[in-house]
């Protein structure tokens, strides 16, 4: 089956001959390829240490792509090629590849800011590799307004775009981020009709929701990434000292101002945290209207957790069962979601195990 398939490479890897389109950096979870597994859409690893040992190996034969398990034909895969608006630069020069990127089918995603105020302190979150993809020149620190709104149009114009999200970095005034963001969307939104998703902290006055909703933000993130705060204070300590209540206020008020099914949170597996966390934090956020997106731990090259391992398949698949049963309970669901990861639903098997 395509869902069990999906959950075996995510957390495996799949040895790949060339991976010139992988992601092998950035904010959160990243790193990897996209393959389409008949024309369901999995970002895969292809470039950690680990992905030599998977039995999971793609082989070119004729124009088709082959997926093996060991000896064994598996399905014919399909590598989609580089996007057609890399070919262009900005009006002040800049190769929009580092400006934003295509991921998944239909999904244009970037981050604002590529600089955290953690990185270069105890307090970065592990599992991030925001900054490597600054330091190796694929991308720029900061993207304005009109150069997203110039990749968005052309984007959507050449390769189909439907949706967008905007990630960043932790910076010093979260305030000040939202105001920024809330810019970056109004002039998106002035140049294409398409829907908007961003992640961003919890802020300390809830009241800044409504400044995104306002600019025209359709979805938002607010990611905890684990609900046991014994492994979250070890992982990301500053998203371990905003606390719980911090967390419960941002979502309840954006479920409020954004509806039920557009607030999503990650959930990282594989962190060292404890399976009952995971379900019982998962039901929690759907019984609020909140997603919970589980995701596998993706260790990126040059991230503090770049030597971890991702979890078992045999455990992703579990939670995919009990935490899709969780979903069809409370009437959540990814098809629902109007634009961002969920929507997106490459990084995660989650959304084919949906009843």
């Amino acid at each position: 089956m395509i869902k069990s398939i999906k959950a075996e490479i995510q957390s495996l890897g799949v040895k790949v001959s060339t991976y010139d389109g992988a992601r092998k950096s950035g904010a959160g979870p990243a790193e990897g390829q996209l393959l389409f597994l008949d024309g369901v859409p999995a970002n895969v690893p292809v470039s950690s240490s680990y992905v030599a040992n998977s039995p999971y190996f793609i082989k070119k034969i004729g124009q088709d792509s082959l997926l093996f398990k060991n000896k064994n034909e598996i399905m014919t895969v399909k590598i989609p090629p580089k996007p057609n608006f890399y070919r262009y630069v900005t009006e002040d020069g800049i190769e929009y590849s580092k400006i934003a990127l295509k991921h998944g089918r239909d999904c244009l995603a970037t981050t604002v800011f590529q600089k955290c105020i953690y990185w270069d302190s105890n307090e970065r979150c592990k599992f991030c590799g925001i900054e490597l993809s600054l330091r190796n020149g694929r991308t720029i620190e900061q993207k304005t307004p009109q150069q997203l709104s110039e990749v968005a149009r052309v984007a959507e114009e050449l390769d189909n775009i439907k949706h967008v999200v905007l990630t960043t970095g932790t910076v010093h005034s979260s305030e000040n981020a939202v105001k920024y963001i809330s810019n970056c969307t109004r002039s998106i939104k002035s140049t294409v009709n398409l829907p908007v998703h961003v992640q961003i902290e919890p802020p300390s006055n809830t009241d800044a929701l409504f400044e995104l909703k306002e600019a025209g933000v359709d979805t938002i993130g607010i990611h905890i990434e684990s609900f046991d705060f014994s492994v979250l204070s070890y992982i990301a300590p500053v998203k371990a000292a905003l606390g719980m209540k911090r967390y419960e206020k941002a979502w309840e008020k954006s479920v409020e101002i954004f509806g039920i099914n557009q607030v999503s949170s990650f959930l990282i597996i594989g962190l060292g945290e404890s399976r009952e966390s995971i379900i019982e934090g998962a039901e929690y956020l759907a019984k609020k209207g909140v997603y919970p997106f589980l995701v596998p731990i993706r260790p990126i090259p040059g991230s503090l957790l770049q030597d971890s391992l991702p979890p078992p398949a045999e455990l992703m698949i579990e939670l995919y069962q009990e935490v899709g049963e969780l979903l069809t309970q409370n009437d959540i669901s990814s098809k629902k979601s109007k634009a961002g990861c969920v929507r997106c639903g490459a990084c995660s098997a989650l959304p084919e195990f949906e009843k």
